[in-house]
């Protein structure tokens, strides 16, 4: 009666599935609205999904719409399970994989960039030695006394990461950093 042929074909057999965890780039059209920012954070923590850049910002002015761009990690699964559940709450007018995106038209990755404030303290070859390196990494000085100096610096996480490494010993103090800023690659807008 309840009999089951293993070697009939299935539907649910046909596409492959992948295991490893994935980190995507996804933005979000949505009402500039109080609340909003809320329903969608509350959208990941509430199912426990981590977000590992948010940044959001009104972008049409006229129609005020706001941009969230939310970096996050999952398997291929998970993100499009977010990104329908993005898709259904209401304020939000659209979702957009931007990895997905860019790997359609051939490419590694969307454009990405994210600004990062970093505080250095120190004096004498260390000093000298972080001013070195932030030009190296073509960060700008954007406050200076005789003790420390802020640098600003602009690029991909990667080069953030990497910069913020190298003024460990030499001197950090603190830093600020704005989250990932996206857009897909070529003509088209979301």
């Amino acid at each position: 009666m309840n009999a089951q042929n293993v070697d009939a074909p299935s539907a649910y057999f046909l596409a492959e599935v992948s295991n490893e965890i994935e980190t995507h780039t996804l933005s979000l059209l949505v009402d500039n609205e109080p609340g909003v920012l809320a329903r969608v954070i509350g959208l990941f923590s509430g199912r426990g999904y981590n977000i590992d850049s948010l940044t959001v910002s009104e972008t049409e002015h006229e129609k005020h719409l706001s941009r969230i761009t939310i970096v996050t990690t999952g398997t291929p699964m998970i993100i499009e399970q977010i990104r329908h559940q993005l898709d259904r709450l209401v304020p939000v007018h659209r979702v957009t994989d931007l990895t997905v995106r860019a790997r359609r038209a051939n490419q590694d990755k969307p454009l990405e960039r994210e600004l990062a404030l970093i505080k250095v303290a120190g004096d004498g070859d260390k000093r000298l030695e972080a001013l070195r390196l932030g030009d190296a990494f073509r960060a700008t000085v954007i406050d200076a006394t005789t003790d420390h100096f802020v640098f600003e610096i602009t690029g991909r996480t990667s080069k953030i990461e990497q910069f913020i490494a190298i003024m460990k010993p030499l001197g950090l103090v603190e830093v600020s950093r704005t989250g990932v800023a996206a857009v897909q690659r070529g003509p088209e807008g979301l």
